[in-house]
């Protein structure tokens, strides 16, 4: 998918993202993967989204693990995750 996004504060994972002309969400980056960037935690500005955001359609169940553990730290319910299949000859 793409979009458009623009930074909210320099340095900070907070944007502001567009997939649908002038209609912008907030994102909030709270885990990237610094040496490749394969991967990225998200959020909304609420309790409502999340997302886990990858460049490819697997990833290692270390960083799956990894993404539900800080979730939940910070109060998501993890149990609602839907893991959607990747697989596309499904």
């Amino acid at each position: 998918m793409t979009g458009k996004a623009y930074q909210l504060e320099e340095g900070k994972g907070f944007l502001k993202v567009s997939f649908f002309g002038p209609f912008y969400g907030s994102y909030v980056v709270f885990e990237l993967d610094h040496e490749k960037y394969n991967y990225a935690f998200v959020t909304g500005n609420s309790r409502d989204y999340l997302w886990l955001l990858a460049r490819t359609p697997e990833l290692s169940e270390k960083v799956i693990d990894q993404f539900v553990k800080k979730a939940k730290a910070l109060g998501y319910e993890t149990d609602q995750l839907i893991y959607v299949n990747q697989d596309k000859n499904r």
